[in-house]
């Protein structure tokens, strides 16, 4: 048996990245899925870039504010103490909208933890190919 005990707030937040991201999964000892921490600020999005995971599902709780998260068919809003769950292959990205209020807070969970799987995104190319395909998908 193993536990552990994570102080969160001594974890260094990752460089270059859109918006605070504390990495949580290394320090936990986690080895079956990846656990993230994010505080984005108005105007800011959560992960680098609009993409999809091809075998990790995803899985964000937000602790406080609201977050928006842009997927091809709408924008939806979670407020805090919703859960936004996405399965594989299914584009995303999560943003903090420039006309918040303030900050949003949220856990990022993904299962397997999937190191370069996620696959960019573009909106307005991808979308055309998938009507092109029937967008069956």
């Amino acid at each position: 048996m193993g536990y552990r005990v994570v102080d969160t707030a001594s974890i260094e937040p990752e460089p270059d990245r859109p918006c605070e991201c504390r990495k949580l999964t290394g320090p936990a000892g986690l080895e079956e899925l990846a656990m993230n921490r994010f505080r984005a600020d108005p105007g800011e999005q959560v992960p680098l870039a609009y993409h999809y995971h091809e075998t990790q599902e995803e899985a964000f709780y937000v602790l406080s504010g609201t977050l928006a998260v842009e997927t091809p068919e709408r924008t939806f809003e979670v407020d805090a103490g919703g859960l936004f769950a996405v399965d594989p292959g299914s584009p995303q990205r999560a943003h903090n909208p420039a006309d918040a209020d303030g900050a949003v807070e949220l856990l990022a969970i993904g299962a397997p933890p999937a190191s370069g799987d996620a696959v960019a995104y573009d909106p307005t190319t991808d979308a055309d190919a998938d009507d092109d395909a029937g967008g069956d998908e």
